[in-house]
């Protein structure tokens, strides 16, 4: 028997309290209100707003924490700690690890997924890692132990942005210690820096990486052979003292729910889960092949329609349609970057100001605007928003991988 049979409303438990999860809870208070009864289930205390994990070892910001029961309070959810281990869908019930069942009208997946490490032979950069750890990079190369330095952009991996972020602040650092002598090089299997912006945002990003010194060598992928790092093609050995690498992401692979080689879950373009009734699918635990904060935003958004709908909302559900917005930390600075497909904008472009609001790293419909105001007097309406377009990108054009996702989708 369902919740909703025995209490009268609409149960939906929400499962990962990251971005995609928080993103859905208020799309759903928004668009569903009183006809739903909405829990959070996550087995952290704290929401951990992690894209500017980057600047944390450079003392340029930090990754912003919120206790989870106060935020799910505002939006009119009920928290419970546990950790989604799988689904049975037969009984409409979500099983924690520690064995609990909790029943459900709909059940959002949005658990994310797993950072893995590539290469024994490199340290992996993590947004959840201790800054201590680059820290120690920091140290060797103002002591002059170091000298020459890598960041590694993996093949499979699925956000590139943080090494570039990485490297640029780290040459700026160098040269504030002094060290005109310390070489950073990014090695990458993009076609150019950023590639997936645009050629625009992508030739402003290398004015960026050569005022700071930063070397970037695209079409390169740097395998292990051995315990060493050599460049392919080519196979020669990677020239550097020090490498920091990107993870890649593995999916949570949780057993009730069908799911790609790498364990992602396998869910349509309005986040339905294949083949299993009353589950849905959001953020970087589904099989889409770029995981971005302001993508699972928008994952969720169409999830939620989706939901909102079946619990008996006047809601027109439409589908995921990626849109790509960007912020990169340069050092001195930020890098905003757009790309208006839709009016013909073949080149894209790329600016030093805001061109969306707020201006987060994370550009989620509610989400975004949320953190703004939480814990602010103000309301955010009463501030001035930057003159400035969304940044979009056309990924089902211009990112193969993407459109190939898409069209899989639809066929779910």
């Amino acid at each position: 028997m369902s919740s909703s049979e025995t209490e009268g409303t609409f149960r939906v438990v929400v499962a990962g309290g990251g971005v995609a999860g928080l993103e859905a809870l208020l799309a759903l208070r928004d668009l569903a209100g009183d006809r739903t009864e909405r829990v959070l289930l996550s087995p952290e205390d704290d929401f951990v707003f992690r894209p500017m994990s980057t600047a944390q070892p450079f003392a340029r910001g930090h990754a912003r924490r919120l206790r989870l029961a106060a935020v799910a309070a505002r939006v009119g959810a009920r928290w419970r700690r546990g950790a989604l281990a799988s689904v049975d869908a037969a009984a409409g019930e979500a099983v924690t690890a520690d064995g609990d069942r909790l029943a459900y009208d709909a059940l959002l997946v949005a658990v994310g997924a797993q950072s893995a490490h590539v290469f024994g032979a490199a340290t992996t950069w993590t947004p959840e890692q201790d800054p201590e750890v680059f820290g120690g990079l920091l140290r060797d190369l103002e002591e002059g132990y170091t000298r020459r330095v890598a960041f590694v952009v993996p093949p499979g991996n699925t956000w590139p942005l943080p090494a570039y972020e990485l490297a640029l602040m780290t040459a700026w650092d160098a040269r504030g210690m002094g060290r005109d002598d310390v070489e950073v090089t990014i090695y990458t299997p993009e076609d150019a820096p950023l590639a997936m912006f645009g050629t625009a945002a992508s030739a402003a990003l290398r004015d960026d990486l050569d005022e700071a010194g930063v070397r970037v060598v695209p079409q390169t992928m740097v395998v292990e052979v051995e315990g060493r790092l050599v460049l392919q093609p080519g196979g020669e050995p990677l020239p550097a003292e020090r490498v920091i690498a990107l993870p890649v992401a593995a999916g949570p692979a949780l057993p009730g729910l069908p799911a790609d080689r790498l364990g992602f879950v396998l869910c349509d373009r309005h986040g339905r889960v294949s083949g299993v009734q009353r589950v849905w699918a959001a953020g970087d635990a589904i099989s889409f092949p770029t995981k971005q904060g302001g993508l699972a935003a928008q994952e969720a958004d169409a999830a939620a329609e989706a939901i909102a709908a079946a619990a008996g909302a006047d809601v027109d559900p439409q589908p995921f349609q990626p849109v790509l917005r960007g912020v990169v930390l340069t050092g001195r600075g930020r890098r905003w970057m757009r790309r208006d497909v839709g009016g013909g904008d073949v080149e894209g472009a790329s600016e030093e100001h805001a061109l969306f609001w707020p201006p987060t790293k994370v550009a989620g419909r509610y989400l975004a605007p949320f953190l703004e105001a939480f814990d602010v007097a103000e309301e955010i309406g009463e501030q001035a928003a930057p003159d400035g377009a969304p940044v979009e990108l056309d990924l089902a054009r211009d990112v193969p991988a993407a459109a190939d996702a898409l069209r899989l989708a639809d066929e779910r």
